[in-house]
């Protein structure tokens, strides 16, 4: 498949590897789109898994509705349902990195029927986050959520001189030049900026991140120089997992599925053996 619906939206979507394999969905962050997990595909492929790496909405060009209320983590949540029903799948092992990694919480918070595993990547429970933001570095480390609130200017300054700010921005957390080109690119896109922002946006809606307690075997993999994550958030995930769960730190920053897939590839594996 190609592309999946839902609501009268069309969404992107890579599928790889054998239809009857085991079933890994990979969900992207910001600004990032299914490509992040270009480098981790073959090697969960090669062993026999299908994997479905959708671009979510705001980053599929149809699937960018305006406002911020279409891009609460429920949302989000049942485009991943829908992506399951399109493929014909009832549960599957289910990888996010960043907000997809927000998204991937809440999945298996709320539908760990459809759950077989969760590996998370840089972003501990979001509960955990919250809890860390008065006891640690965390409320430094997010303050660009708050400045994403304001309307047009944060699109304003990432793109100007053809989005120079935010390629600089990337390349500076730690990115590749290649890859931070590449989701300068997409994020050039008409309106797709304003979409991805739509995500920080819709936090004050609703349950904002609540994921609850998650019950499904769960791998929290981390950067241990992460500028956007705090180790004390790190740390108080696993009281939020009543599921089997261990955490993985790699000696890198925030952009585990590009540079490090060899080791999500080991976690996934693991998973879906134990599975």
């Amino acid at each position: 498949m190609d592309t999946f619906r839902r609501s009268g939206l069309t969404f992107d979507v890579r599928d790889s590897g054998p239809a009857d394999g085991p079933v890994v969905v990979c969900l992207h962050g910001f600004p990032q789109d299914a490509g992040a997990y270009d480098a981790l595909t073959p090697l969960l492929t090669a062993e026999g898994l299908r994997v479905l790496a959708p671009d979510q909405r705001g980053y599929s060009p149809g699937a960018r509705p305006a406002g911020r209320s279409p891009y609460t983590l429920r949302e989000t949540v049942d485009d991943v349902v829908a992506l399951l029903d399109a493929a014909g799948v009832e549960r599957a092992h289910v990888v996010g990195h960043d907000w997809g990694g927000a998204v991937a919480w809440a999945f298996a918070g709320r539908r760990a029927d459809r759950t077989a595993s969760l590996t998370a990547l840089s972003t501990p429970h979001p509960a955990a986050a919250v809890h860390s933001l008065t006891r640690s570095t965390q409320a430094l480390r997010s303050w660009y959520m708050a400045g994403f609130q304001l309307p047009r200017l944060p699109e304003r300054l990432l793109l100007a001189d053809d989005g120079a700010r935010l390629r600089r921005a990337l390349v500076t957390s730690g990115l590749e030049e290649s890859r931070a080109d590449h989701y300068t690119r997409r994020m050039l896109e008409p309106g797709a900026l304003t979409a991805a922002l739509a995500w920080y946006r819709a936090i004050p809606l609703g349950r904002g991140f609540s994921a609850g307690v998650i019950r499904v075997p769960t791998t929290l993999v981390h950067g241990r120089r992460d500028p956007f994550f705090s180790p004390t958030a790190v740390r108080a995930t696993g009281r939020y997992v009543r599921g089997p769960f261990r955490s993985v730190g790699v000696d890198i920053g925030h952009w585990v599925p590009e540079q490090v897939p060899e080791r999500v590839a080991e976690v996934v594996l693991s998973a879906v053996r134990r599975g």
